[in-house]
């Protein structure tokens, strides 16, 4: 894959109790040249995660022992590794619950190949810090709207001088949208800048993302004072708070 360099660097973690899921998975991505390891449940995903290094995990939500957001919970208290969930259409409140947990994407079962690949692609891509942001922020400079004020340096967000805990997507979504305050981005244009990528059907990944987001930093999220969207077009910071 160009600009990866040897994927034979990189792991990918396949947890899941479906073994013939599980076994298809490995065969694409080693197919791509990652070394793979696998798991049939969360409490042996956390074992291997806290023992080897492991660059992405590809993590099912229904799973004996220890369920996938159970699992991701733990994962995110000792590693920030991307996890990307491999869900069920009819999972929707565990996809929430998964991505405001941390999970950096998900994919529904039954999934295209070339769709699943693409995500652990663009999940690479963001952990191994390749083909970073096209507007960059210097260590030292800080991004100030209004109330909210990003420390790129310490990866701090402050609202009224209060810190925030974002995660790591949060935090690159904002990012992304203050280096550019007052212009509209469509949702497929977030998920570009901060995935890494340009996979289609992502609208409902960045809008759970956003929707997260507001929850953190409005006071009324249903009446964003920040994070503004304009229907059919897309999402901004505004330039001049009210």
């Amino acid at each position: 894959m160009a600009g990866m360099g040897n994927n034979g660097e990189l792991t990918v973690l396949v947890c899941d109790d479906e073994k013939d899921i599980s076994h298809a998975i490995e065969l694409f991505l080693k197919s791509e040249g990652y070394n793979v390891r696998t798991a049939g449940n969360g409490k042996e995903a956390l074992e291997i995660i806290e023992k080897e290094e492991i660059h992405l995990v590809l993590l099912d939500i229904m799973m004996p022992v220890m369920d996938g957001v159970t699992a991701l919970s733990k994962i995110r208290e000792i590693s920030n590794v991307p996890v990307i969930m491999l869900t069920a259409k009819s999972e929707d409140t565990d996809i929430i619950l998964g991505l405001n947990l941390g999970a950096d994407d998900y994919v529904t079962k039954p999934f295209n190949p070339v769709e699943l690949m693409a995500r652990v692609r663009s999940g690479l891509r963001r952990y191994t810090k390749l083909g970073g942001n096209s507007g960059s922020v210097n260590a030292d400079e800080e991004l100030i709207c209004g109330g909210i004020r990003i420390n790129d340096r310490s990866k701090e967000v402050f609202l009224d001088e209060e810190p925030l805990k974002l995660t790591r997507t949060e935090y690159d979504i904002l990012k992304f949208l203050m280096l550019n305050p007052g212009k509209v981005f469509a949702p497929a244009e977030v998920y570009k800048e901060v995935w890494k990528d340009d996979t289609m059907g992502t609208d409902s990944i960045v809008a759970v993302h956003i929707r997260h987001l507001r929850e953190k930093i409005e006071i009324d999220p249903s009446n964003p004072r920040y994070l503004k969207m304009i229907w059919g077009r897309g999402y901004y910071i505004d330039k001049q708070p009210g």
